[in-house]
C-alpha cells in the first residue's frame, strides 16, 4: 500500500481545500464515506460585496462535490483492481456488506472521515442563488471533512421540527457540537437543491420514490422489527448535487472519445399505453401507488454503455456515474478517463470495444447484486413472518399472474402469493386478464384487480426458498 511520504507529496500537488467548511451526509450505519460537500460564499464577479449586499443575497456560492480518489490507490492491472472489476460493485445485504474493495481502502484510506486529510477528485461549482452554474472546475483536491452527519441530523438542521440530533455529529475538533456555519450552509444548499430538483421535474424527469425496507436484528441476527426509510429533504440535497456532478462530468468529456455513460432507454410504449387505458377505465378506484408501480415495471433498465443515448428517467442528455468509486467499479473507470481527458489531456489507452465489454460486465454485476439484495430482503421478511403464522393482515394486490395473486402487506411490506388454487370456491374457473391486471371468475365474473385492498392470513413462510404464502381471510 502507499507510504505516508508518498501521500504527503501528492497532497502538495493538489488544490488544497482543507480550510473550507466540508461535511458528509450518509446513513447512520455507513462506514465508507465516498462523497463530501464543501460550502463557502464568494463575491459576485466584478462586484465589491459589503455586508448589506451579502444580506441582500448579492453573493455567489462555491460548492465542492468531493469524491474519494480511489484511482490514486487502485491502479489498473493490480490484484486489487482485478478483484474489484470481478465484483463490479459492493453488495448490501440485510445483515452484511460484501465490499468491492478491501476494508483497509473502503473504510479507512479512501473513506472521507472527519478530521483526516483525504485525496479527492472534485467538481467545484460557482452557483448563484437561482441554482445556476456560473462556472465549474474538475480537479484533484485534498480535503478535511469537518462533520460526519447522518440524514436525520442533516434534516434537523433543515427543519428544526424534525428533531435535533446534531449534537452527536462527529466533527474534527472533537467537541461534538454543531457549528452555526454548518446550519447556514445546509439550509442554503437545501434551497439550491429544491431549485435543481424543480428544474429536472420541469424537464420531464421521473420522480417516483420508494421507501427503503430496513430490519432490526437481535443478537442472533433474527429480525425483530421491519421499518422503512422514506427520502426526505436531506436525501434530496445529496441526490441533487451528486446528479449535478455526474451530469457535469459527462458533459465535460464531450463526444468522440470512448467514455462510460449511464444510460436509460425509453420505456415500453405498449405497456405505457396499457397503463393509461387501465387508469382511464378504473378512474378513482386505482390508487396513485398502483400507477407508480406499473410505471416502474414499464421502465427499461439503466445500464452502462459507451453509446450515449441519454438518461430518460433523469431527463439528462449526458449522464455518468462519478460519485461512488468506493462501491461501483464504473465510477473508478470514469475517474481514470477524467484523469486522462480533462486533467492531463492524454488519449485513452483503451479502445471503445474494450470499454464497452467492461460496461456490459459491470451492468451484469449490478443486476446480480440488485437481485441478491432483493433476495436478502425476501429472506428476512420470511424469517419475520415465520413468527406470525396464522395471523391476519391487511394488504393490497401488488401483482397478478395466471397462477395467482401477489399481495403486499400494508404494515410491513412483506409480499406473498395467494395461489390460484386457493382463490374462490371449488369448481370455479379463474381467468387471467392481462390487459386489465386482474383475475376474473368465469362463472360469476367476480374479479381481483391490481391495487385492490384485501385481508389475508399467513399460512406458510418457507425460509429455504424465501417464499411466503397467504390465503384470503
Amino acid at each position: 500500500m502507499f507510504e505516508s511520504n508518498e501521500i504527503s507529496s501528492e497532497i502538495l500537488r493538489r488544490r488544497d481545500m482543507r480550510d473550507v467548511l466540508t461535511f458528509t451526509i450518509d446513513p447512520a450505519d455507513a462506514k465508507d464515506f465516498d462523497d463530501a460537500i464543501s460550502f463557502q460564499m464568494v463575491k459576485s464577479p466584478n462586484d465589491e460585496i459589503n455586508d448589506k449586499m451579502v444580506n441582500d443575497q448579492m453573493v455567489n456560492y462555491q460548492i465542492g462535490v468531493h469524491i474519494a480518489d480511489v484511482s490514486f490507490y487502485v491502479k489498473p492491472g493490480t490484484p486489487v483492481d482485478d478483484e474489484a472489476y470481478k465484483r463490479g460493485t459492493s453488495v448490501y445485504l440485510v445483515d452484511q456488506v460484501r465490499p468491492m474493495l478491501p476494508e483497509e481502502l473502503c473504510n479507512d484510506k479512501c473513506s472521507l472521515r472527519p478530521g483526516e486529510d483525504k485525496l479527492c477528485m472534485s467538481v467545484v461549482f460557482q452557483m448563484d442563488s437561482d441554482a445556476r452554474v456560473l462556472k465549474y472546475k474538475i480537479c484533484r483536491t485534498v480535503i478535511r471533512s469537518d462533520f460526519r452527519l447522518d440524514y436525520d441530523q442533516a434534516q434537523a438542521l433543515i427543519d428544526p421540527k424534525h428533531g435535533n440530533d446534531t449534537d452527536s455529529a462527529q466533527n474534527r475538533g472533537g467537541s461534538g457540537r454543531s457549528d452555526p456555519g454548518l446550519s447556514e450552509a445546509i439550509q442554503t444548499l437545501n434551497a439550491l437543491a429544491i431549485k435543481l430538483r424543480a428544474e429536472r421535474i420541469a424537464n420531464g424527469a421521473l420522480t417516483i420514490e420508494q421507501d427503503e425496507t430496513r430490519f432490526k436484528l437481535d443478537d442472533k441476527g433474527h429480525p425483530t422489527e421491519i421499518y422503512f426509510e422514506h427520502p426526505n429533504e436531506s436525501h434530496h440535497l445529496i441526490e441533487e448535487f451528486m446528479l449535478l456532478a455526474n451530469r457535469t462530468v459527462a458533459k465535460s468529456v464531450g463526444s468522440g472519445r470512448p467514455f462510460v455513460y449511464r444510460v436509460h432507454d425509453l420505456p415500453d410504449g405498449e405497456k405505457l399505453d396499457n397503463i393509461k387505458k387501465f387508469q382511464k377505465r378504473m378512474g378513482a378506484r386505482v390508487s396513485p401507488q398502483t400507477i407508480d408501480l406499473l410505471t416502474i415495471r414499464a421502465q427499461a433498465k439503466a445500464v452502462y454503455s459507451t453509446y450515449n443515448i441519454g438518461h430518460y428517467g433523469l431527463a439528462f442528455s449526458h449522464y455518468t456515474h462519478f460519485t461512488s468509486p468506493i462501491r461501483r467499479y464504473p465510477d473508478l473507470m470514469v475517474h481514470r478517463l477524467v484523469e486522462k481527458y480533462i486533467l492531463t489531456g492524454k488519449k485513452a489507452s483503451i479502445s471503445r470495444e474494450e470499454l464497452e465489454m467492461m460496461c456490459e460486465h459491470c451492468s451484469a454485476c449490478e443486476q446480480e447484486a440488485a437481485q441478491a439484495e432483493r433476495d436478502s430482503i425476501k429472506l428476512f421478511q420470511a424469517l419475520w413472518l415465520a413468527d406470525h403464522i396464522g395471523e391476519i393482515f391487511t394488504g393490497h394486490i401488488s401483482g397478478v399472474t395466471e397462477f395467482g395473486l401477489f399481495v403486499q402487506l400494508d404494515e410491513n411490506r412483506c409480499e406473498g402469493l395467494i395461489h390460484i388454487s386457493q382463490i374462490g370456491f371449488p369448481g370455479e374457473t379463474w381467468q387471467y386478464d392481462e390487459q386489465n391486471y386482474r383475475l376474473v371468475c368465469a362463472e360469476n365474473h367476480i374479479a381481483h384487480t391490481l391495487g385492490d385492498e384485501v385481508r389475508v392470513k399467513v399460512v406458510r413462510a418457507d425460509i429455504n426458498r424465501a417464499q411466503i404464502d397467504f390465503e384470503f381471510a
